[in-house]
């Protein structure tokens, strides 16, 4: 389990739309431990918005915004959850049955 002070997990989103960075994002998460915080980078002028509402609904932590040292790229912090709730493998807005 990670640490209060442990770095955090760094995942370059670059320019893909949300849907395609939260696939990425739900695959990357699956291999972290719970409470592993994540700074996502994402210039989708969508993701702050996507990424809290797909945290709400997965259980994972949004913390927000990321202030620098990412440059001019946005950045999101989030918290790893112990037990996420499953989304529909090929639509990561959509909680699986």
């Amino acid at each position: 389990m990670t640490g209060e002070h442990d770095a955090p997990v760094i995942i370059d989103g670059g320019d893909k739309s949300c849907v395609r960075l939260l696939l990425e994002l739900r695959g990357r998460l699956a291999e972290l431990p719970a409470g592993t915080i994540v700074h996502l980078i994402a210039s989708d002028p969508a993701a702050p918005l996507d990424l809290a509402a797909w945290c709400h609904m997965t259980g994972h932590g949004y913390l927000g915004t990321v202030p620098p040292p990412y440059g001019d790229t946005p950045a999101y912090a989030l918290s790893v959850a112990a037990a996420p709730r499953p989304t529909e493998a090929s639509s990561p807005w959509r909680p699986r049955d």
